[in-house]
């Protein structure tokens, strides 16, 4: 179906007009608003309604199709194709983010290996000399697609086993073992796919993935988790709030 959507233009800011338009339809899809499958209003209904020119609609629409949230048919129109992962930048865990957006999380438990760590990576988790750590890899599927390759580093006493994190989120798991996640460092950054993530995430080599570097500390200070994930560019991205001082 054509679905028309509500947005707001404010031809006073410097923002583009086609930037602010399309940030209006990728706000209507994280909403869910639109889905996959529908169609957007024809460029000239669009351009008389909101009282744009039809160069500007395409601009706008063409931002989105390079995104891949949109694709363009022929004898179609302009089609949702997916709804893209919006994820603030807060202290919270994927699985967690995934069920309360309605996405229905999946996991497929890649490695969960038991042993000491190199020098490296026990004092990145502060362990001492002769501590097991516990290094899980998953793949994470938000309505049956790849979304999001994750590594963790954990202490081994204080780790989920293997089949609970299968079913559910590492945090939720944590939580259950009464460690309770207070502060995190996180680095946001992007990489070109590897060979394995391509396969993995079906995505092709070289293509551009988010990435994530995360240390988590409890409340008493303790570092609890190391993890290092990378995301499908084209599904997810992350959000926060700048404010002045």
């Amino acid at each position: 179906m054509t679905t028309p959507i509500a947005v707001e233009l404010d031809r006073s800011t410097p923002v583009p007009l086609y930037h602010q338009l399309a940030q209006a339809i990728e706000a209507a899809i994280v909403r869910g608003d639109l889905t996959p499958g529908d169609r957007l209003e024809n460029e000239l209904d669009m351009a008389s309604r909101l009282k744009l020119s039809r160069p500007t609609i395409r601009q706008a629409i063409q931002e989105l199709v390079d995104k891949g949230v949109v694709v363009r048919k022929r004898g179609v129109g302009t089609q949702v194709v997916q709804n893209p992962v919006h994820r603030s930048v807060e202290l919270t865990s994927l699985y967690d983010d995934l069920s309360s957006a309605g996405m229905h999380p999946s996991t497929q438990l890649l490695e969960y290996r038991i042993g000491i760590p190199d020098e490296d990576l026990r004092v990145e988790l502060a362990l001492p000399v002769g501590a097991e750590a516990v290094t899980v890899k998953r793949l994470r599927m938000a309505g049956g697609e790849p979304l999001a390759l994750m590594i963790n580093h954990l202490p081994a006493d204080i780790c989920p086993p293997a089949g609970e994190l299968e079913n559910g989120g590492l945090y939720k798991g944590l939580r259950g073992r009464g460690v309770h996640i207070r502060l995190a460092r996180q680095r946001i950054g992007a990489k070109a796919a590897d060979a394995d993530e391509a396969s993995l995430l079906s995505e092709e080599v070289g293509a551009p993935l988010l990435t994530m570097q995360r240390t988590a500390f409890d409340d008493a200070g303790r570092v609890v988790e190391v993890g290092r994930h990378a995301y499908r560019a084209d599904r997810y991205f992350f959000e926060t709030t700048v404010v002045d001082r």
